[in-house]
C-alpha cells in the first residue's frame, strides 16, 4: 500500500496508471488520502470521475469497493441485511422450551448478517478506496443515512451496536449534478469539480491511450469531438468514447477523418438516435466543406 509524500507523487502515480489528472484532482486526491476526508466529485457525465477512484486505487495498491446508486437505493443493499433463512434454521433448530432472549442473542451474530459495500469498507481489515457512485441518483433520507459513515468513518447496526472502521478507506462521491444535494453531506467532503478538458488536455488524453495514432488525426478527433459537444445533444461524447473512436481509427488505419469516415464511426461517440441526425447534418456538413 502507498502513502504519497506530495501532490506530485500522486499526479505521477495516477498517469502511470493511466489516468492524466488536473492539478486540482491531484491535490484534492493527495488531501483525500492524507486527511482521510471523503472527496465529492462532482462534473457532467463521461469526465472522468468514476476512473478516477478506479485509478487512484490502483495507484494507492488498494482495492476498490463501489457502490452504485439509484432511485430507490436503501440500507439493504447499501449496508447491511440479515439473512433471514440462516436465521430462521438456527430457530429451528433450538431445543424446544429456550427461551426467545437465548434465541435473540444467538441469531444476530455477525455470522447472520450480510455486508453491502458501506459495511464492507469499513470492516476491512486492509485499507480500501470506497466509491459511492452517483449519489445524486437517491434521495436525501439516503444522504442522511451516510453522514455518520462520513463524519466517523463508523455504522450503527441496532442488534449489534457501533461498527467503526478497521482501516481508514479514501471515499469518494461522485455527482452527475442532477439535483442539488444537501449541506450536510458537502460540509464533511473535500469538493472536486471537473468538466470536460480542453483541447490539449483531451489530446493528451487521446495519446496516452492511442500512441500510435497518427498525430494529425489525434488532433482532427479532439477537434471534432469539441464540434460536437457544442451541440445540443442529449448525452455529449464522453473522454472514454473519445478514447474509443481513436483506438477504431487506429484499427480501421485512418489517415484523415473526413465526412465519410466520419459518417461511419460517429456511433461511437453519439450514442441517441436523433443526436445521430443532428450530428450529422451540423458537423458532417463542416467536414465536407
Amino acid at each position: 500500500m502507498i502513502v504519497p509524500g506530495s501532490v506530485d507523487d500522486v499526479s505521477g502515480g495516477l498517469q502511470a496508471a493511466g489516468y492524466l489528472p488536473g492539478e486540482s484532482t491531484a491535490l484534492v486526491a493527495y488531501l483525500a488520502a492524507r486527511l482521510g476526508k471523503p472527496v465529492l466529485v462532482e462534473g457532467p457525465a463521461g469526465v472522468g470521475k468514476t476512473e478516477l477512484a478506479k485509478k487512484l486505487a490502483e495507484y494507492l495498491g488498494r482495492n476498490l469497493v463501489r457502490l452504485q446508486c439509484y432511485e430507490g437505493l436503501d440500507e439493504a443493499k447499501a449496508l447491511y441485511e440479515w439473512n433471514y433463512r440462516k436465521q430462521l434454521l438456527r430457530i429451528q433448530a433450538e431445543a424446544e422450551g429456550t427461551g426467545w432472549q437465548a434465541v435473540q442473542d444467538d441469531i444476530f451474530g455477525e455470522e447472520f448478517l450480510l455486508t453491502r459495500p458501506l459495511l464492507q469498507a469499513i470492516s476491512s481489515e486492509e485499507p480500501v478506496v470506497l466509491l459511492i457512485d452517483e449519489i445524486d441518483k437517491t434521495d436525501q433520507e439516503f444522504e442522511a443515512m451516510l453522514l455518520e459513515l462520513l463524519s466517523d468513518f463508523q455504522i450503527t447496526i441496532p442488534e449489534l451496536g457501533r461498527v467503526e472502521a478497521r482501516t481508514m478507506p479514501v471515499v469518494l462521491l461522485t455527482s452527475n449534478n442532477s439535483r442539488e444535494l444537501t449541506e450536510a453531506l458537502k460540509r464533511r467532503c473535500l469538493y472536486l469539480w471537473l468538466d470536460y478538458p480542453d483541447a490539449e488536455r483531451e489530446l493528451e488524453i487521446v495519446r496516452m491511450h492511442a500512441p500510435e495514432l497518427p498525430e494529425t488525426v489525434a488532433r482532427r478527433l479532439v477537434e471534432v469531438v469539441g464540434m460536437v459537444r457544442e451541440l445540443d445533444l442529449k448525452k455529449p461524447p464522453s473522454i472514454a468514447e473519445s478514447i474509443d473512436w481513436a483506438r477504431a481509427l487506429l484499427l480501421l488505419g485512418a489517415e484523415d477523418i473526413d465526412q465519410q469516415m466520419f459518417r461511419e464511426t460517429m456511433s461511437i461517440i453519439v450514442k441517441h438516435r436523433t443526436d445521430l441526425d443532428t450530428v450529422a447534418e451540423r458537423v458532417g456538413v463542416r467536414l465536407a466543406a
